[in-house]
């Protein structure tokens, strides 16, 4: 982490995999009855961090998780999470698609990246658009914590960005596995919650 204080024009609020086809009754999740109420309030939990930095002049950018569509339209599933969720069909999570979208109450991103796995820096153009933007600074939430918020987060700290987990703006499939899993990222990152990065950008 920086010694001295980044700028909120070089900050970003960074969202992780908050899309319809995630959070939404009638997205692939929701239809296939997937989901938790922690993950379900994580929009508005987070609208007034992300309204704070748009009113400073900071960043939300929106990471989204793709199936990428292949031959006659079948998404590209990878098989361990063809197994976890057997659920996922064509149109699912679909580039383009109402599903893909990040969910209305954090619209509008500044700037969108698909990701195809965990981590929102594998084998995507995220960390190039951030260091085009000038953005130094990340605060990291969405979901799940134990693996596209954690995975994000260690290879935001291995690029030496400074980086914040938020422990109230991530969510898990379990209150215990959200907490196992915010533990496990103290030694890499800050960890603090969304009263406090709001003042701290009121503040800035």
């Amino acid at each position: 982490m920086s010694a001295e204080p980044i700028p909120v024009n070089r900050t970003a609020l960074l969202i992780v995999d908050l899309q319809n086809d995630f959070l939404h009754p009638d997205g692939a999740y929701g239809r296939a009855g997937q989901g938790a109420p922690e993950i379900a309030e994580l929009p508005e939990k987070l609208k007034p961090l992300a309204d704070a930095l748009r009113a400073r002049g900071g960043w939300v950018v929106s990471t989204q998780f793709t199936l990428v569509p292949a031959k006659r339209g079948e998404p590209i599933i990878s098989p361990h999470l063809r197994q976890l969720r057997p659920f996922l069909t064509h149109g699912d999570f679909e580039p383009g698609s109402w599903g893909h979208a990040l969910v209305d109450t954090l619209q509008p991103a500044d700037l969108s990246v698909e990701k195809v796995a965990y981590s929102a820096f594998y084998m995507t153009r995220l960390e190039w658009v951030l260091r085009k933007c000038g953005i130094e600074k990340l605060l990291v939430g969405g979901i799940v914590t134990n693996g596209g918020v954690a995975s994000t987060v260690r290879d935001a700290h291995v690029r030496d960005f400074d980086v914040t987990v938020i422990e109230d703006g991530s969510a898990a499939f379990s209150p215990a596995t959200h907490k196992t899993a915010i533990e496990a990222l103290r030694p890499v990152c800050r960890v603090a919650d969304i009263a406090t990065l709001v003042a701290e950008v009121s503040a800035a």
